[in-house]
């Protein structure tokens, strides 16, 4: 068995050995880190596989700490209440969950405010709590980095909106280059005086400065962090009744964009926050955030947007992760923790990649990485009942807390997990999901799920390869070659289960048995 072996002895092929049990792994399998934003004030608890962990806890609370700051020049007196009594919560439940000490940090508003300073020194004295102050291009560098948690090796442009400010940070080969900051923030703007034209006259002049201040690059990725953002992506979907609700790695054009800033526009908010299930704290600032993604759009002309749901918290986690657990893949780490917490066979996702593989001779490392996801999750939901067994590994990969997935390829890891399970996908309830691949995408599905079913199979050991695939387009056949000791598995059920692979392929079953 695999967990008997010196793991050194064992070949871990291009994803390289799991890391979630070394010691500077174990040391991050549970944190615990505050962020104390200008409009929320949030603990988030991360666990399980350090380089993608699950959202153990995740608690906001909207305090609006920074509304009428402009003004004042202080912190919004009820605002600070509700945040030193949500501090107070979150330390006592951090000290429930054994996860002291938390880390914990405010942006643009205490730091920005004449009593900042004086709320830091309350928050310690009530809680324990050391909150760290930190200024505008730290803000960026640790929203950047929560971009790397989840795509390592990230190009382009990060975008964190918060409620008084909004940062820019360039990211080039996997690291953090030159940030910007600026007083861009919805809950700023809606002070400013002179109605919406000089507000407009206002964003532009500002967007056009920090365009200024990058290099004027153009032509980039741009990677939206923060809650408006995400508020304005979920109108997105709305308007365009796309299937898949899931907001980190969601896709939006310039076109598409400027349609949903019009029909947000012409909406009645309270009606549109009640479909989309926003807050009405955070759709009253969403207008603004349009207005301020319009102009960035127009002046820094990305060639794509994509929408993260890592930023600063995060970013918290990264900068704690030695660099051998940041270069991971966060995909195949969090598929490997969820093999070794839930898999009959833990182990065996490994040798099932190995026995699959041939079947795809032409996958680029894009497609290998999902191919051995589905190997690595194809036997985890084994303790659904089996009526529901498909459908829930279709759902648990398409709306998991998985890092570094586009949305067809939730779709095609879910769709392979669901094939591995049942042959009857056409008439499915997730056929509008389905629609996010095309035909090819469909097939590759189809037929990784199916080897898959064959090789579960043919279970020998969690170490130890029961036979080998063979596929041969040109002559159009299917060899599978089976060790000795799998000969007693291959019965009418794994026969019945090979012909339907071959089937998908158009390709004749061959077997033979090693000598």
């Amino acid at each position: 068995m695999t967990q008997m072996r010196d793991l050194d002895t064992i070949d871990w092929g291009p994803f390289g050995r799991p890391l979630f049990q070394d010691a500077a792994a174990l040391r991050l399998k549970r944190v615990g880190v505050i962020d104390v934003g200008s409009n929320s004030v949030r603990l988030v608890v991360f666990d399980g596989a350090a380089r993608s962990p699950a959202y153990f806890y995740n608690e906001k609370i909207m305090c609006a700490l920074g509304a009428g700051l402009s003004e004042t020049g202080h912190l919004n007196p009820e605002g600070r209440k509700r945040a030193l009594a949500a501090i107070r919560r979150f330390a006592a439940l951090a000290e429930g969950m054994d996860i002291t000490p938390l880390t914990a940090v405010a942006t643009a508003a205490v730091r920005e405010a004449s009593d900042g300073q004086d709320f830091r020194a309350e928050v310690r004295r009530e809680t324990g709590i050391d909150l760290w102050i930190i200024d505008g291009q730290e803000e960026a560098r640790l929203s950047a980095q929560g971009v790397l948690l989840g795509w390592p090796g990230s190009y382009g442009l990060v975008c964190d909106i918060g409620g008084s400010s909004l940062e820019l940070a360039d990211l080039a080969e996997g690291r953090v280059g030159r940030r910007v900051t600026s007083a861009l923030g919805p809950l700023k703007l809606r002070e400013i005086k002179g109605g919406r034209k000089a507000m407009k006259a206002y964003v532009r002049e500002t967007i056009e400065g920090l365009h200024a201040d990058m290099g004027h690059e153009t032509g980039k990725r741009l990677f939206l962090v923060g809650g408006s953002w995400r508020a304005i992506a979920r109108v997105d979907m709305e308007r365009r009744e796309y299937p898949l609700t899931v907001l980190h790695e969601y896709r939006m054009s310039s076109r598409q964009i400027s349609k949903t800033a019009e029909y947000i526009r012409q909406s009645d908010l309270q009606e549109l926050r009640s479909r989309c299930n926003i807050s009405d704290s955070r759709m009253s600032l969403v207008p603004y955030a349009t207005i301020v993604l319009k102009e960035l759009m127009r002046v820094f002309k990305p060639k794509d947007v994509t929408v993260s749901s890592y930023g600063i918290r995060e970013g918290m986690l990264y900068e704690q992760m030695p660099r051998a657990l940041r270069e991971r893949d966060p995909l195949i780490e969090a598929c490997r923790f969820a093999e070794a917490k839930d898999a009959r066979l833990p182990g065996f996702g490994r040798v099932l990649y190995d026995f699959v593989k041939p079947l795809f001779p032409r996958a680029n490392w894009q497609r290998k990485r999902i191919i051995k996801a589905a190997c690595l999750l194809h036997d985890v939901s084994w303790r659904a009942h089996p009526d529901y067994r498909a459908e829930v590994t279709f759902d648990n990969a398409t709306r998991a807390n998985l890092g570094g997935l586009k949305h067809y390829e939730r779709v095609l890891l879910g769709l392979a997990l669901m094939n591995r399970y049942t042959s009857k996908t056409a008439k499915s309830r997730f056929q509008p999901l389905f629609e996010l691949l095309n035909p090819d995408q469909v097939r590759e599905a189809e037929i990784l799920g199916k080897a898959m079913r064959l090789g579960a199979m043919l279970w020998v050991s969690a170490d130890e390869v029961p036979g080998e695939l063979k596929w041969s387009p040109k002559s159009q056949e299917l060899r599978l070659t089976l060790t000795e000791n799998a000969r007693p598995l291959f019965g009418e059920v794994a026969e019945a289960r090979f012909a339907a692979l071959a089937n998908v392929l158009e390709s004749k079953p061959l077997v033979r048995f090693r000598k």
